[in-house]
């Protein structure tokens, strides 16, 4: 494991293969992943996003060098992502929780997510994606540009760092807002439940019961 500072910044820093021994990023951290496509079965966990919601962003990538194409054993890393006394603030977090679930083997808890609270809250829109939210919630714009670019490669450019790291550095004031929209709403509760249920929700992604849906009543 090595760390460096980022071109794109000083307040990114680049990792591989784990975080250092010692990093302390409190007692909520905004996470978030980049892999090698949307299919949690098929594709590749590239890079892991983190922040502590203090202006800057701790990224770790996964290069793989084990059988079968595993990324390294990560032990820094798995343990933040598992542990229960730490919240993980995700938008989209179905996603992300399962591909972290498959690929590192732990149950990442407890989550919130800021596309559940957005779609229980902001019913008068189907604006619900990161860079709309920021923008309309915090007045701030974030760049999608490099969302479909090449993760896996060996050396990922100032600009993938840059894009990597604002997909977590503004979720913990994102969190903030619709928490408490969620609050007004009276849709905490509700919203709680939704986030309870991921790892549960995540594994039967994974076993194939995303469609056909269990929920459903279509036989």
């Amino acid at each position: 494991m090595s760390g460096r500072r980022s071109s794109a910044g000083d307040a990114i820093t680049l990792y591989r293969d784990d975080l250092p021994d010692g990093l302390d990023l409190g007692r909520s951290v905004a996470v978030d992943t980049e892999t090698m496509g949307l299919n949690p079965y098929r594709d590749r966990l590239c890079l892991v996003q983190l922040s502590s919601g203090d202006g800057t962003a701790h990224l770790v990538q996964l290069v793989p060098g084990r059988p079968g194409g595993a990324p390294a054993d990560c032990p820094n890393l798995k343990r933040l992502l598992s542990d229960p006394s730490v919240l993980k603030i995700m938008h989209f977090a179905r996603f992300d929780v399962a591909v972290l679930q498959r690929t590192l083997g732990i149950t990442v808890a407890p989550t919130v997510c800021t596309k559940i609270a957005a779609r229980l809250v902001r019913t008068f829109t189907d604006r619900h994606g990161l860079a709309a939210l920021c923008r309309d919630l915090l007045g701030v714009e974030i760049s999608k540009q490099q969302q479909s670019s090449d993760w896996g490669a060996p050396e990922l450019t100032p600009e993938q760092l840059a894009y990597a790291a604002s997909d977590v550095l503004h979720l913990h004031a994102l969190w903030e807002r619709l928490e408490a929209l969620l609050v007004r709403e009276d849709r905490r509760e509700l919203a709680q439940a939704c986030y309870d249920f991921l790892p549960a929700r995540t594994r039967l992604d994974l076993l194939g019961y995303e469609d056909p849906d269990i929920f459903s009543h279509r036989a």
